[in-house]
């Protein structure tokens, strides 16, 4: 063989795998977020999830690029959305909530889901078990049923006297038809009646039912437009001079009772999921992860406004007292 041939045929064959390793390595992916509600209102998760990214060695721009899509609490427009980033082609979709993941499954089969928090995805049938999910879809949940009844226990525990507890839901939030059944069954025999809110601008109305109602205390669930406007929502459960128990964050806006997950946590989680599959992990392989640590957060503000006091056993259980 001509000795120029033999270099050139060896210099080719060197810079075959170079160039596909550097074609590799520039390759920036491409990452929808389905979100909800509006940018604004999920600001720090948002930021919790750039950040669990930036720790991974991912830079937008650099590496990743992400297309946000927000549904601004109308949960009717999550599937064009959700339809629109998959005409997008990107690489996989990042969600959270039962309704954006439900809404994120139905647009595709293929693209990978990451969920970053839901309720009960076994149940809503996003997965087909927590350590096997089969699909398309991956995430974190916490299991918001058994939270609730937890919360129901907490609101017994604070208010001994209370046997009738409104429930606040948005009825387009699937979530609910799952969970408020077996929340009816509840061990302390509390009987709950539903109210329903469909955005911000129904929470007033709803909150003048429950008082007409007479019911004793309020449970607020997770939802994205209930996490979003939580500060309205205990104002008016304390102007209605009602008890009132939710996530965590309910009580740091001056809710009674708070006890749940730190959202916040899901979100950085959520990029080690993405990390998994850009890097070739299957979704169907990677088991859904299930929340184990709980925070409890007391107002003993807005106990003494209500006329409570709140016993020293639940005190000394608390993560949080604000006072």
């Amino acid at each position: 063989m001509d000795r120029r041939a033999f270099i050139a045929g060896v210099g080719g064959a060197l810079a075959a795998p170079l160039a596909v390793q550097a074609q590799q390595a520039s390759k920036i992916a491409r990452i929808g977020f389905l979100g909800l509600t509006s940018a604004p209102s999920w600001a720090s998760r948002v930021e919790a999830f750039r950040s669990g990214l930036r720790d991974l060695c991912y830079a937008e721009g650099r590496n990743i690029t992400i297309e946000f899509r927000w549904a601004e609490g109308q949960y009717s427009r999550l599937a064009d959305l959700a339809a629109e980033l998959v005409r997008l082609k990107v690489d996989l979709l990042v969600t959270h909530g039962t309704p954006g993941t439900l809404a994120a499954k139905q647009a595709t089969t293929t693209i990978p889901i990451v969920m970053a928090l839901s309720g009960d995805p076994v149940a809503a049938g996003l997965v087909a078990s927590l350590a096997r999910p089969g699909g398309n879809v991956t995430g974190s949940t916490y299991f918001v049923r058994e939270l609730m009844v937890k919360r129901l226990e907490l609101l017994r525990d604070a208010v001994p006297r209370i046997t009738r507890v409104a429930v606040l839901v948005k009825p387009d939030n699937p979530f609910f038809a799952q969970a408020l059944p077996g929340l009816e069954a509840n061990p302390m025999k509390l009987e709950l009646q539903r109210f329903e809110a469909r955005g911000p601008t129904e929470l007033e109305v709803a909150f003048s039912a429950v008082a007409k109602s007479r019911v004793d205390a309020v449970l607020i669930p997770e939802d994205s437009v209930f996490i979003t406007h939580v500060r309205a929502i205990a104002d008016l459960a304390a102007n209605h001079r009602l008890p009132s128990a939710g996530f965590a964050e309910l009580a740091q806006a001056g809710g009674l009772i708070g006890y749940g997950v730190n959202l916040i946590e899901g979100y950085r989680r959520a990029a080690v999921m993405v990390d998994k599959i850009l890097k070739g992990a299957k979704p169907a392989d990677i088991p859904v992860e299930r929340a184990t640590k709980f925070e409890l957060v007391l107002n003993l503000k807005t106990a003494k406004f209500l006329g409570l006091t709140i016993p020293q056993t639940l005190l000394f259980r608390a993560d949080q007292v604000i006072e």
